[in-house]
């Protein structure tokens, strides 16, 4: 049975570098809505041309054309093992919209893995954010420092600070997200997937429950 996980976690809990060892360690692919649009959006796919028309109008995209791609995403020959699910979904009807598309295809979900942070944690993390300017790669002046300060240890690139790393922007996309998520944690909760872990703690210790967690659903998933 393929094991299909979602990871949830407010900006700055550290979802993006626990789904990269994640994907190492269980050996499937970590799939990020965001890349994915990225991706549709450069080849110019018919979903791509059709997203495009919503974001250049500053509209949001239709679940159905979001669900579209995840679709075509799961259906990948890399994804048949397993996925890991990071930015999808983000609300109640893309979520009852992904359960009736993994059901279509003879999969379910195992777990669903709430990375949680207290705010004025996560806005001291996010406040040391640096991003390479040609790669994209993120660093933490504190957690995830360069080798060399100021540069890339992928390809060298300049570190900046994005000019949206303010404080009152993390704060309000904090609150956004709590939102938006709230409704899906009680779906996620009454199905018996929800799984809670400490964010808190060191990079290794938030992996390891994760990886725990994940053993635990799956011995238990039907």
């Amino acid at each position: 049975m393929p094991l299909d996980l979602i990871l949830m976690g407010p900006p700055g809990a550290g979802k993006g570098t626990q789904a990269k060892i994640l994907s190492q360690h269980l050996g499937i692919p970590h799939v990020a809505s965001g890349d994915i649009f990225r991706d549709h959006l450069h080849r110019q796919t018919p979903l791509g041309q059709l997203a495009r028309q919503y974001i250049d109008r500053g509209e949001l995209v239709p679940d159905d054309v979001t669900i579209g791609m995840i679709r075509e995403r799961l259906e990948q020959p890399d994804c048949r093992d397993g996925v890991i699910l990071d930015g999808f979904p983000r609300t109640l009807p893309q979520a009852r919209a992904l359960d009736q598309m993994l059901s279509e295809m003879g999969r379910s979900l195992v777990a669903v893995l709430y990375i949680r942070v207290q705010e004025e944690l996560l806005l001291r993390r996010l406040a040391g954010r640096w991003t390479c300017r040609t790669c994209g790669a993120v660093y933490h002046i504190e957690l995830n420092p360069p080798r060399t300060p100021g540069q890339c240890d992928l390809d060298g690139g300049a570190l900046y600070q994005r000019e949206d790393d303010t404080e009152e922007v993390h704060r309000r996309r904090i609150q956004v997200y709590q939102e938006q998520t709230a409704p899906l944690v009680s779906f996620y909760q009454d199905q018996g997937l929800l799984v809670e872990i400490d964010g808190e703690r060191p990079i290794q210790e938030v992996t390891t429950a994760l990886l725990q967690a994940i053993e635990i659903r799956r011995m238990a998933h039907p």
